[in-house]
């Protein structure tokens, strides 16, 4: 994999799976994350990468971590946006600070990094921008994820918004929305008002498989892409019969509360 590649949450879960599964084949990586001693562990383990601490929700620093890229490596290939934070409340309890974190962590920090790459792109006419969503952005059947999933739909229109955008005058430049399903990571311990813990699911899906997921649409760029193949005959299903769908999503919800 010849490839520059820039990959935001990488200290941890899926990002530094991805970032050790592609620094393996030879991409050269951009890591970033807030907590400095873990991202820069990932990068000691990802072939040659540089670890660059960056929040996200700030857009300034998104400057700086593409700086930082183009200094190091002289160019971008592709651009990941994997950083993201999930919520454990109900539609009914939301707060007003609760949407704008879901928004900021999940949307805007996305948003900042497509539109600070933007321009590399299409200067080079060629790139890719990555965006990790979720399946909840196409099945919202996890309520306890609400502002979560809401938030994932935004990001998966804003994508193919962008897609549209680009295609009559950079069609050299891709747009792929990749949707993992319950991954077995700390990503509902770390949720916005606590568990439950991912890991605990059953079927949860191993980490290196989403990230051989994420190596397939990079080698293979494409819209759209889920971690598990049968996840789009649920998308399908779903539509068929959105009523059915959620009445047997909430069943389970219920008997797990139980």
């Amino acid at each position: 994999m010849d490839k520059v590649i820039v990959v935001t949450g990488a200290s941890s879960g899926i990002g530094a799976a991805f970032a050790r599964k592609a620094g393996a084949l030879g991409a050269k990586l951009v890591l970033a994350a807030r907590r400095q001693d873990a991202l820069e562990a990932v990068a000691r383990d990802s072939g040659e990468a540089i670890a660059v601490p960056t929040d996200v929700t700030q857009r300034d620093q998104v400057e700086r971590l593409l700086a930082r890229a183009l200094e190091h490596f002289g160019h971008v290939d592709v651009w990941v946006n994997n950083a993201g934070r999930g919520i454990t409340r109900p539609v009914s309890e939301l707060t007003d600070s609760d949407l704008s974190e879901m928004w900021r962590d999940n949307v805007n920090s996305a948003l900042y990094g497509m539109q600070a790459v933007l321009p590399h792109f299409k200067a080079r006419g060629t790139g890719q921008i990555l965006n990790v969503s979720s399946g909840l952005a196409r099945v919202p059947v996890a309520p306890f994820r609400s502002a979560y999933s809401a938030a994932k739909h935004a990001l998966n229109a804003l994508s193919a918004s962008l897609r549209m955008e680009l295609a009559a005058t950079h069609p050299g430049i891709w747009v792929t929305v990749f949707m993992p399903g319950i991954v077995a990571t700390e990503f509902g311990n770390n949720a916005l008002g606590g568990g439950p813990d991912s890991r605990s699911f059953a079927g949860a899906q191993p980490v290196d498989e989403v990230a051989d997921g994420m190596v397939d649409v990079i080698e293979e760029p494409r819209a759209e892409a889920y971690s598990r193949p049968e996840m789009q005959a649920e998308v399908e299903r779903y539509y068929r019969d959105v009523a059915g769908a959620e009445a047997e999503a909430a069943r389970r919800f219920r008997a797990a509360a139980h």
